[in-house]
């Protein structure tokens, strides 16, 4: 296998874990919603400021909004998580600083 095909694969197998990570993460929702366990966030992923980014696999939006309240919940949420979680329709993480949070839409 070349290192052409090799990245594609990798690409393929990251797409298809994510896949699965989101389908476990709606089964858990509903779950939940089934037994009446639903929890209350105590942020709103729109009330944070977020603007347009590019990094090494493709457009993302990114947040630095330190100063409102429902960043501070939802970072403190992620990193918690072990540093990524899905909310929503959105795959969220924290970068390595510790205070920039990165969100992408759930591919369908």
């Amino acid at each position: 296998m070349d290192d052409e095909a090799f990245k594609n694969f990798l690409g393929d197998f990251g797409d298809a874990l994510n896949e699965v990570a989101d389908s476990l993460a709606k089964l858990r929702d509903k779950i939940a919603r089934l037994v009446g366990a639903v929890e209350e966030k105590p942020y709103d992923i729109d009330k944070i400021k977020w603007e347009p980014a590019e990094g090494s696999s493709g457009a993302y939006e990114k947040s630095e909004d330190v100063d409102n309240q429902h960043f501070k919940a939802l970072l403190k949420d992620v990193q918690a998580q072990g540093g990524k979680m899905t909310v929503g329709n959105y795959f969220v993480w924290s970068f390595k600083n510790g205070t920039v949070l990165g969100r992408k839409p759930r591919k369908r």
